[in-house]
């Protein structure tokens, strides 16, 4: 197997329908990945609007990238794509 990229963050959930799940705090969320050594985010598209509340100084911090579906985040992560 193929490890994901390092300090590559993952965000967004899955439903059981399959359905991504746009990331809930994001501000908050992007304060714990900085703080656990994150410097790669893979954000899904859903959550591209709650950009707007993550201070800049942080936000900045980040090489963030967007998925759409689950088999998008995987290659994704995986450095595939």
């Amino acid at each position: 197997g193929k490890p994901v990229q390092e300090q590559l963050v993952v965000l967004g959930s899955l439903s059981i329908g399959g359905t991504i799940i746009k990331v809930p705090e994001l501000a908050n969320v992007l304060q714990v990945c900085f703080d656990a050594g994150g410097k790669r985010i893979l954000l899904p598209m859903l959550s591209a609007g709650a950009i707007s509340t993550v201070p800049p100084e942080l936000f900045a911090k980040f090489q963030i990238s967007f998925y759409e579906d689950a088999r998008d985040a995987v290659f994704k992560a995986l450095g595939v794509l």
